[in-house]
C-alpha cells in the first residue's frame, strides 16, 4: 500500500561519534612512537588502540614477513589514513583493489560456508584482515565513498549486497553496514529478495532488540512496491495493464512472506512496539527541537549516541573517572563526563525509543495489508499488540497534542519529527488493523464490548458473530479501550491540525464492512457525530483532505442508522446550516461522494419502513433525506458523478465516484425507473451541447469496471459489504446497461445517437 521514503543525513552518525573516536587519538598520538607508551596511555585515559592499524607503521612493517601478514595491516593502516571526505579516491581503489585481490576467494568460502568467525589455519588473509579491524575501515571508506555513482555501482553487484547483509552479525560494525545498505537499497532499480540473504533467519534472530528495530529500515525498503513517482502510473487503467504482464506475485510481496514465515519475528515486533519506557523527568522539555531533523533525521544517529554512552558508562565502571580524579581533573570535567555518561541518554531515551517504534509500527502495518493478511491478523492478536498500544497511548504515543503538522500523502517525503511519525504510523496501523476483519473489537475494553451486547439486546438485534467470538483474553484492560482513547484525542485536536485526517480514517475503518448498528451507537454515545458535523460547517476547515475523511466517517456512522439521522437533524437545524453543509458537500464530489451514497442507501432503506412511526417521523424532520428524496437532486448528483471521471483518469480513491453512481442506477432498476434516469442523461447531454459525451464516457467507465472488479473478489466483497447490494445485482446492472441491443430500454448505447456514438474503442485509445 504504501511505500514511506526515508531520507537521511547520511554519516551523521560517523561524525556524531568523531569527537571521542580512536581515530582522533591516535593522531594525536602519533608523535608518540613507543607502543608501549601508547598502551599505558590507554590505560590511564581510557581511550587506547582500539584497532590493528592504528599501530606505528615500522612495527607492522617489521612483523609482517616474520608473521606472513602478506602486507596487510600496512595496506589497512594506508586506508585509514586515506579515508576522509577530501581523500583521493583514485588512491582509495587502488588500496582496496589490493585488499581484494587478498580476500576474494577467501570471503566467497566464509560466506558459502556458513563460517561463524574466520578461522586463521583455514582463511589466513581474512583472519589477518578481521584481527586489524579490516571491517571497520571498509565500512568507513564507504561512507567516503557515498556518491550517487559509486553507490549505484555498488548496489549493482549482488554478490557484494548480500555479502553486506552477513556482515551485519558482527556487532562492532552494526550500525555503518545497515546504514551503507539502506544507501545502496535505495538507489537500486530492482528490491532485492530476502530469501536470497544467506541464513537470514539465523541472523534476524541474531540481533538484539536495538538491531531488530534498526533492520526494519531496511525491511521497509524490501517490503514495500516502488514508488513510480508518476502520477499516471497510480491509475487503476496503468496497474491493470502491469497486472496482465506480471501475474507472478512481486518481490515486495514474496519478500512479506519470508519476514512472516521467519520464527518468531512477528512476536519481537509486538514486543518492541509495545515495549514501555521510563521516562526521566525533564526529559520532555528537551523533545520539542524546532530543527531536530537536520541532525538526528536517522535512528542510527541516535543510537550512535547511545552506544557511545554506553561505553563511556562501561569505562567508568571500570574505576577511570576515580584514577582522572586522582590525576588532578576538575569536578567541571567529572561533571561533564557524568552528563555524557548519565544525563544524554536519559534525555534521548522517548525519541530514541520511539523512532524504533515509528520503524517497526510500519512494517507491522505493510505486513498487515499484504497476501498475508489473516495470518498477520492472527499473531498480532496472540502477541497482545492492540492492548499493549492501549497501555502506552497515554504516556508515550499521545502523551500531548503536537501542532505545526503539515500533511503528508504517504508516499511523499517528510521531515515530520519522530513524534509526528511514530503519531501517523501508529494511526495507519489501526486504520489497517480494523479495516474490514473481525478483529477490529480488540481494540475495545472487555466493559465496552458488554456496553455493545446490550445494545444489540435493547434493540432486538442479533449480537453480529464477531462480536460473540472474540477472545476477551486479547481485549485491551481496563475500562477505556484503543478506540475510547482516539476518540477522545481526536474531539481535542486542534481544527486545522492534519492529524484529523489520520485520526478519522482509523475510526472511519472500525466501521467499514457490514453496517452494525451497535458500532455506531457506541461512537454516537461518544459525540462522534456532533463533533464532525462542528467540523464540517462550524469550523472553518478548509483542508480537503481532512474534510474527505469526514464525509466517510459520517457516511459510515449514518448508513441506515435511523438515530444518527435524528442526531443530524437536532444539530443542522436551520436553513442556514443546512445550506452550509450542502455546500461543502458540493465544493468537491471527489471528497463528499461516499456519504452521498449512504444516504441514497438510507433513504431507500427508510422508504421500505414506513410502518416505522420513529423512521417516518424522522423522515419528515430530516432536511437531508426530504433533500435526497427529490428526483433532481439525485440526478443532478449523477450527472456530476459520470463527468468528473474518465478511464484514464480512474484511482484508487476516484472510483468511488463511480461506484456511487452505480448505486444510484441499480436502486433506480430496483424500482423500475432505470430508463428515466438514462433519459435524463442523454436530455442534459443535449442541453449542454455535448451530445453523446457524456454517456459515451460513462459507457467506457462501465466496460473497465468489469474488467476490474471481476477480478477482483476482495473488492467485491466490499462493494456487496458496505451497500448491503449483493454483488450479482451489481453485474446485473453493469450488464444491462452495456447491453447491445438496440431496442433495450435499459442500455445505455440506446441513448446515444448514431452520430455520436463511440463506444468500441479500446482504452488504451480513449
Amino acid at each position: 500500500q504504501e511505500t514511506s521514503q526515508r531520507h537521511s543525513v547520511r554519516g551523521t552518525a560517523m561524525a556524531t561519534r568523531s569527537s571521542g573516536s580512536p581515530r582522533t587519538q591516535a593522531s594525536r598520538g602519533n608523535s608518540c612512537r613507543n607502543i608501549l607508551t601508547k598502551i599505558r596511555q590507554g590505560q590511564i585515559t581510557g581511550a587506547g588502540l582500539t584497532r590493528g592499524s592504528q599501530f606505528p607503521v615500522a612495527l607492522l612493517e617489521d612483523r609482517d614477513k616474520r608473521a606472513q601478514w602478506q602486507g596487510i595491516p600496512v595496506l589497512l593502516r594506508r586506508l585509514h589514513e586515506s579515508s576522509h571526505p577530501n581523500s583521493d579516491l583514485s588512491k582509495i581503489h587502488s588500496i582496496v583493489t589490493e585488499l581484494s585481490s587478498l580476500l576474494s576467494m577467501e570471503a566467497m568460502s566464509f560466506v558459502t560456508e556458513e563460517r561463524k568467525t574466520p578461522q586463521e589455519s583455514a582463511s589466513p588473509n581474512t583472519y589477518t584482515f578481521v584481527l586489524f579491524g579490516g571491517i571497520h575501515e571498509l565500512t568507513t571508506c564507504a561512507f567516503v565513498w557515498q556518491t550517487e555513482g559509486v553507490t549505484k555501482s555498488l548496489a549493482a553487484r549482488e554478490d557484494f549486497v548480500m555479502f553486506l547483509f552477513t556482515l551485519m552479525s558482527n556487532k562492532k560494525v552494526f550500525l555503518q553496514t545497515a546504514t551503507l545498505i539502506e544507501d545502496i537499497l535505495s538507489v537500486r532499480k530492482e528490491i532485492i529478495q530476502l530469501e536470497e540473504i544467506p541464513n537470514l533467519a539465523n541472523l534476524v534472530q541474531s540481533f538484539n532488540q536495538q538491531q531488530l528495530a534498526n533492520f526494519c529500515r531496511i525491511l521497509s525498503v524490501t517490503i514495500s512496491e516502488p514508488d513510480v513517482g508518476v502520477d499516471d502510473k497510480h491509475t487503476l487503467l496503468a496497474r491493470s495493464t502491469q497486472q496482465k504482464t506480471s501475474t507472478c506475485p512481486s518481490r515486495a510481496e514474496n519478500n512479506q512472506v519470508t519476514l512472516v514465515n521467519i520464527p518468531s519475528f512477528i512476536e519481537r515486533l509486538c514486543k518492541l512496539a509495545t515495549r514501555k519506557v521510563t521516562e526521566a523527568a525533564g526529559a520532555s522539555a528537551r523533545l520539542e527541537l524546532e530543527d531536530w531533523h537536520s541532525w538526528l533525521d536517522n535512528a542510527l544517529v541516535m543510537d550512535a549516541l547511545m552506544q557511545l554512552a554506553i561505553e563511556e558508562a562501561e569505562q567508568s565502571s571500570t574505576g577511570e573517572i576515580l584514577v582522572l580524579s586522582c590525576f588532578g581533573i576538575s569536578i567541571s570535567i567529572l561533571l561533564h563526563t557524568f552528563l555524557a555518561v548519565i544525563w544524554l541518554p536519559q534525555s534521548m531515551k522517548i525519541v530514541h525509543e520511539i523512532m524504533y517504534k515509528v520503524e517497526v509500527l510500519y512494517v507491522l502495518c505493510v505486513l498487515l495489508m499484504g497476501r498475508q493478511r489473516n495470518q498477520v491478523h492472527r499473531m498480532l492478536a496472540e502477541f497482545k499488540l492492540i492492548p499493549g498500544l492501549n497501555d502506552l497511548f497515554d504516556k508515550l504515543i499521545w502523551r500531548r497534542q503536537t501542532s505545526g503538522h503539515v500533511l503528508h500523502r504517504q508516499n511523499q517525503n517528510c521531515d515530520c519529527s519522530p513524534e509526528i511519525s511514530f503519531k501517523i504510523q501508529f494511526l495507519r496501523l489501526l486504520q489497517s488493523f480494523s479495516d474490514h476483519h473481525e478483529n477490529k473489537y480488540l481494540l475495545l475494553s472487555g466493559q465496552e464490548l458488554n456496553e455493545l451486547s446490550d445494545i444489540y439486546l435493547n434493540a432486538n438485534i442479533i449480537e453480529m458473530e464477531a462480536l460473540n467470538n472474540t477472545d476477551r483474553n486479547l481485549v485491551c484492560d481496563g475500562k477505556k479501550g484503543l478506540l475510547t482513547r482516539l476518540i477522545s484525542v481526536m474531539k481535542k485536536e486542534p481544527i486545522d491540525s492534519s492529524f484529523r485526517f489520520w485520526q478519522a480514517r482509523a475510526v472511519e475503518s472500525f466501521l467499514r464492512g457490514m453496517p452494525s448498528y451497535a458500532d455506531q451507537v457506541f461512537l454516537l454515545r461518544r459525540g462522534m457525530l456532533e463533533h464532525i458535523l462542528y467540523c464540517i460547517i462550524d469550523s472553518g476547515c478548509k483542508s480537503h483532505d481532512v474534510l474527505q475523511s469526514y464525509f466517510d466517517l459520517l457516511g459510515e456512522l449514518m448508513k441506515f442508522n435511523i438515530d444518527a439521522f435524528k442526531r443530524f437533524n437536532k444539530y443542522v437545524n436551520t436553513e442556514e446550516k443546512f445550506q452550509m453543509f450542502l455546500t461543502q458537500i458540493n465544493s468537491s464530489l471527489v471528497d463528499s461522494n461516499m456519504l452521498v451514497r449512504c444516504i441514497v442507501l438510507s433513504l431507500d432503506h427508510f422508504e421500505s419502513q414506513t410502518k416505522d412511526m420513529k423512521v417516518v417521523e424522522v423522515f419528515s424532520e430530516c432536511r437531508f433525506l426530504s433533500y435526497m428524496a427529490q428526483v433532481e437532486n439525485r440526478l443532478s448528483f449523477l450527472f456530476r458523478l459520470t463527468s468528473i471521471v474518465n478511464v484514464q483518469t480512474l484511482t484508487q480513491e476516484n472510483v468511488s465516484c463511480l461506484n456511487t453512481s452505480l448505486v444510484i442506477l441499480m436502486l433506480a432498476r430496483r424500482r423500475g425507473k432505470l430508463p428515466f434516469y438514462l433519459s435524463a442523461l442523454q436530455e442534459k447531454e443535449y442541453a449542454e451541447k455535448y451530445p453523446g459525451c457524456l454517456l459515451n464516457n460513462f459507457h467506457n467507465l462501465l466496460r473497465f469496471w468489469q474488467h476490474h472488479y471481476l477480478n477482483k473478489d476482495k473488492d467485491s466483497t466490499c462493494l456487496e459489504n458496505s451497500s448491503c447490494i449483493p454483488f450479482t445485482y451489481w453485474k446485473e446492472t453493469v450488464s444491462v446497461l452495456l447491453g447491445s441491443g438496440r431496442s433495450s430500454r435499459c442500455a445505455i448505447a440506446t441513448y446515444i445517437d448514431e452520430a455520436y456514438r463511440d463506444l468500441d474503442r479500446d482504452f488504451l485509445e480513449l
